[in-house]
């Protein structure tokens, strides 16, 4: 495919307009071969790190971009991007930077993450004008603060582009340092604080254990949030035969759960105890699923699906199930019709109130119960589909979802 052909591309036009939801669906129909890479380097350029970080996923290759076709690993750790360093640090190109480069792009990143972006724009810019500042999604997962001055605009992203440079030169920063660099933003979904917290999980080590228990018990529920997170995810990580965090994870958080106040520590703690398939832990969760706090019930919705599923839930997840399916919030029914779905449980209350849930006001809540319904072998999903009609592209799970009800139909028919 010439040059010619792939600027006019649907791909490539999606790249240019920064449309990561269009350039994902259009990714999903197959773009065809070599378009991924002319995109991928147009999306490096235009400081478009989600969607590079996408293209990757899809299978761009960045090898076939030539050296001067990608902006310099400097201008990425400026831009405060962590998405957009790491798609120019992807395994099949990083032997193009030398230790050297590397170590010098670290002074940069520490640098931005010491000063602060607003103090380092104006420093750069002169400017004492009013610094706007929006909130960003930097990769599928993670944001951003985003701040513009002047006509340059900087992510501050630079602490987890800071721990993601120490992490490829075999540094290892202290758990204290780590713990600065999340709590600078203390929000769970900001990219320096996931960054933190997965390094120093997947240590897997006695101290890192130690240090993150040891703040259950402060007083500021941020600092706790982030023990919690740091322990659910050091078991969660750890694939290994010996599991030696399991029963330490389980002690914890049961212990924790009864004498956690903050509806969002709680909610942390209730989701790693859901992480556990254990009666302990069942019983921990139920006296949550009445809880004001819509986290705390999600919490609960989800974590009674403990895998593997038992043949029958226990009479108490029964009816704690039957209340969360009818709760006020959205995401409580969906996540409660879920973990019905997903179970072996064939409880008739149940299914009834699942089949309920195809006219509830929320097409999510809907799609779920079509799901559910089609696992459970009940007609009513054919007509629950047909109603919702084609998936929607904003969310690719509906066609799984939706799909199972075509799958029942088959099954049905003998086909």
């Amino acid at each position: 495919m010439n040059g010619a052909a792939d600027a006019e591309s649907p791909l490539i036009c999606a790249v240019r307009a920064a449309d990561t939801a269009l350039v994902e669906r259009l990714l999903r129909e197959d773009s065809g071969p070599n378009v991924d890479d002319a995109a991928f380097c147009l999306a490096v350029r235009a400081h478009s790190g989600a969607i590079a970080q996408l293209l990757l996923q899809y299978g761009a290759d960045p090898r076939q971009s030539a050296p001067g076709s990608l902006l310099p690993l400097r201008e990425a750790v400026d831009s405060g991007s962590p998405a957009l360093v790491q798609a120019l640090l992807d395994d099949r190109i990083r032997g193009r930077y030398a230790k050297s480069e590397l170590l010098h792009m670290l002074d940069i990143a520490r640098h931005w993450r010491e000063t602060g972006v607003e103090a380092e724009l104006r420093r750069r810019t002169g400017c004492e004008d009013v610094v706007t500042r929006t909130r960003v999604q930097d990769d599928e997962f993670n944001s951003v603060d985003e701040f513009t001055l002047d006509g340059i605009t900087v992510r501050d992203g630079h602490g987890a582009i800071l721990t993601r440079l120490e992490e490829l030169l075999g540094v290892r920063t202290s758990f204290e340092e780590l713990m600065d660099r999340a709590l600078a933003h203390a929000d769970q979904n900001h990219t320096a604080w996931a960054s933190a917290t997965m390094v120093l999980a997947h240590r897997r080590d006695q101290a890192t254990w130690t240090a993150a228990a040891a703040l259950r018990t402060h007083t500021d529920p941020v600092h706790r949030l982030l023990g919690a997170e740091v322990l659910r995810l050091t078991h969660l990580f750890d694939d290994s035969d010996e599991d030696a965090f399991a029963g330490p994870a389980l002690d914890t958080f049961t212990d924790w759960s009864a004498k956690e106040t903050d509806p969002a520590v709680l909610a942390e703690v209730l989701v790693a105890l859901g992480e556990h398939a254990d009666p302990r832990a069942e019983a921990a969760l139920l006296p949550y699923g009445g809880h004001h706090d819509t986290r705390v019930r999600r919490a609960v919705a989800r974590g009674l699906s403990a895998w593997p599923s038992p043949p029958a839930f226990s009479d108490a997840v029964r009816k704690a199930l039957r209340e969360l399916i009818r709760d006020p919030e959205a995401g409580v029914r969906q996540d409660a019709c879920l973990t019905f779905a997903d179970g072996k449980d064939h409880d008739p209350v149940l299914t009834e109130a699942m089949a309920a849930l195809l006219d509830d006001e929320d097409r999510r809540v809907q799609v779920i119960a079509v799901y559910g319904l089609a696992l459970h072998d009940d007609e009513r999903c054919v007509e629950g589909a047909r109603r919702l009609g084609p998936p929607q592209p904003a969310y690719p799970d509906e066609e799984h979802y939706l799909g199972a009800a075509w799958r029942y139909a088959r099954r049905r028919d003998g086909r």
